[in-house]
């Protein structure tokens, strides 16, 4: 079953030297370790989803490296964390799944990786990264179907906000991150229903790399009572971050 999920952003910010001498996230980051923290604390496995090229669950070693956002791991005031992920309890194989040799994880499956290192958790840990398809939410309800198993959830919503962003500025940006801002400090089953209804072309047009991880996490809920609880958001840089946990109503993590 779900136990938690801690909502966290995609950016290589979080983790401190990220941006140099300077700290645009500083809130963000705090916000996210204590959101990992609480998510993970009554669980049995830890379940990365982050945002990828493709539908992917990543097995094997790896290293949370920052090397293809052009950090050096030189450059970073935490160490590198190093873990190795096991796949489905069940020991079937699923599409996607690395092949033998060196996996390599995303940015922001790496920034989880750090997060999880900061929060303590050296227990079992998967990562599954994802990018839109039809079966994310059933992906979710596997995930959850063995264990008490807590999610951190990584994705950030539009990348268009104004001069500094990303990409160019986008008019839409604005009103579309009040929405789902307000859904994901909700965890209803109405704010539930607004998530799963994210168009994925408009999420592309925005530039926003949360829709396919919501999926995943809006499987894994189900039809639990959740409470959910908006950490910090903000746009530095010109895009939409947010922190929020969702902890399922009589879980270890909501304090039932």
């Amino acid at each position: 079953m779900l136990v938690a999920a801690a909502l966290v952003p995609d950016t290589a910010l979080l983790v401190p030297g990220a941006a140099g001498t300077a700290d645009p996230v500083a809130d963000l980051r705090e916000a996210a370790l204590r959101a990992v923290a609480a998510a993970v604390a009554g669980a049995g496995t830890v379940v990365v989803v982050a945002p990828g090229r493709a539908v992917a669950e990543i097995t094997g070693t790896v290293r949370g490296s920052l090397g293809a956002a052009g950090v050096p791991d030189a450059m970073l005031g935490w160490p590198v964390p190093e873990r190795t992920l096991g796949g489905p309890p069940d020991g079937s194989p699923r599409p996607g799944d690395s092949a033998d040799g060196a996996p390599s994880l995303g940015v922001p499956a790496a920034v989880a990786l750090h997060l999880l290192a900061r929060a303590g958790w050296g227990g079992p840990l998967r990562v599954l990264e994802v990018a839109d398809a039809d079966d994310l939410a059933a992906r979710g309800r596997a995930l959850v179907a063995h264990d008490d198993v807590s999610l951190v959830v990584v994705g950030s919503g539009s990348g268009r906000h104004g001069p500094d962003a990303p990409l160019a500025d986008d008019p839409r940006a604005p009103a579309f991150d009040e929405h789902v801002l307000a859904a994901l400090a909700d965890g209803g089953p109405h704010a539930r229903a607004d998530l799963a209804a994210i168009d994925p072309a408009m999420a592309g047009e925005l530039a926003v790399t949360g829709r396919a991880p919501w999926q995943v996490l809006l499987g894994a809920v189900g039809d639990a009572d959740v409470r959910a609880t908006l950490l910090a958001a903000g746009t530095p840089s010109g895009a939409q971050h947010a922190v929020a946990l969702w902890s399922v109503a009589g879980g270890p993590a909501s304090g039932g």
